[in-house]
């Protein structure tokens, strides 16, 4: 059995500032994107080919932030508590206690990208291409933000199981630690999948399009681990809040995956 360190969720203060944990696992996030997007175009060829710079990455990352931000918050707010919202509106703002949808933010960065897309006069699916391989790395740093805010518990663990936890304000029985979960597998392994298979050259969209598919199939199945915000049954099964949203992720990362490697997408990238 393990048991949740359950951490003061203020990192420290800045005079009367509370710096809080979940806050900097977002600078955290955002400052890989950085270093792993300057490897990119340091040491891979083909991305040197299209022209990438660490100018376009720094302005890019200025979209990205506003996009996850603002597409996180209002897709937590839309997607799983609009009730609670509504009734108290001024919560909306209030981001450091948690609460953001990444299927929300992962709507706003493609908005967000479209946008610097149509500035920088670049084809969208070629930023798509270039973004999507870091993006898994600041999805785990956010989970690790959950999981230092004791936010997402499990659902119930066999206190068998070594990983079993106990979990803060839960006395009745043991937890999956699912934020865990979900930051090792929908994060760590999609992004080592991810990396590799964006080290040689593609087929425009192929790399979005995996990702897509990994992160929709990952959430999928990590939900089954998780306290769903709400759950309903579609052909009698139950499904979760989070697996409804992924499922358009899955079924348009295959088609995404049949177009780029199409005859009729002859577009590759050329080392």
């Amino acid at each position: 059995m393990l048991v949740h360190p359950n951490p003061d969720p203020v990192a420290f203060h800045i005079g009367p500032v509370p710096i809080h944990w979940y806050g900097i696992m977002y600078v955290v996030a955002f400052a890989l994107f950085i270093i792993l997007g300057r490897v990119r175009i340091r040491t891979q060829l083909h991305i040197q080919a299209q022209g990438w710079t660490k100018e376009d990455l720094d302005d890019m990352l200025f979209y990205g932030m506003l996009g996850v931000v603002i597409g996180g918050r209002l897709g937590e707010v839309l997607f799983y508590q609009p009730a609670h919202f509504l009734a108290n509106p001024i919560d909306i703002f209030k981001t450091w206690q948690g609460g953001m949808s990444y299927h929300g933010g992962f709507i706003g960065v493609l908005l967000a990208m479209a946008l610097w897309a149509r500035k920088r006069k670049r084809n969208l699916l070629d930023v798509y291409d270039f973004i999507a391989p870091m993006v898994p790395i600041g999805y785990a740093c956010g989970r690790l933000g959950n999981f230092i805010n004791h936010e997402l518990p499990g659902r119930m663990a066999d206190p068998s199981l070594p990983w079993a936890m106990k979990w803060p304000g839960i006395e009745d029985h043991l937890v999956h630690p699912s934020p865990l979960y979900q930051m090792l597998v929908d994060g760590i392994l999609v992004f080592v999948i991810m990396w590799i298979f964006a080290r040689k050259p593609r087929p425009r969209l192929a790399v979005g399009a995996l990702y897509t598919l990994l992160y929709g199939c990952a959430r999928f199945f990590t939900e089954y681990f998780r306290v769903p915000d709400w759950e309903t049954h579609i052909l009698g099964m139950p499904i979760t809040s989070g697996q409804v949203l992924s499922v358009p992720m899955i079924v348009a990362g295959l088609l995404m995956l049949g177009w780029a490697y199409s005859d009729g997408n002859k577009r590759a990238v050329h080392a």
